[in-house]
């Protein structure tokens, strides 16, 4: 049982360092050189991000197209 874990252990190390590698992220991980975020960055991601306004128009439209593809669908 305790050579199970072991195994697993090592099987999961494997599969970790795999990942990185294919994601080509080993280096930054396994030598303590993670990335650094611009430092403009860093206050954009604070403001939230809005949405554009959708019209009644669309809103109407899309509601009736919803409302007859439910039609179409307890027809079926």
């Amino acid at each position: 049982m305790f050579e199970l874990g072991i195994l697993s252990v090592i099987l999961l190390a494997v599969g970790y360092w795999a990942t990185l590698r294919m994601a080509g992220r080993r280096d930054d991980v396994l030598h303590g050189k993670f990335v650094q975020a611009e430092p403009g960055a860093a206050a954009n991601a604070v403001e939230p991000v809005a949405a554009p306004r959708a019209s009644t128009d669309s809103l109407q439209s899309l509601l009736a197209a919803i409302k007859q593809d439910l039609k179409d669908a307890a027809q079926r």
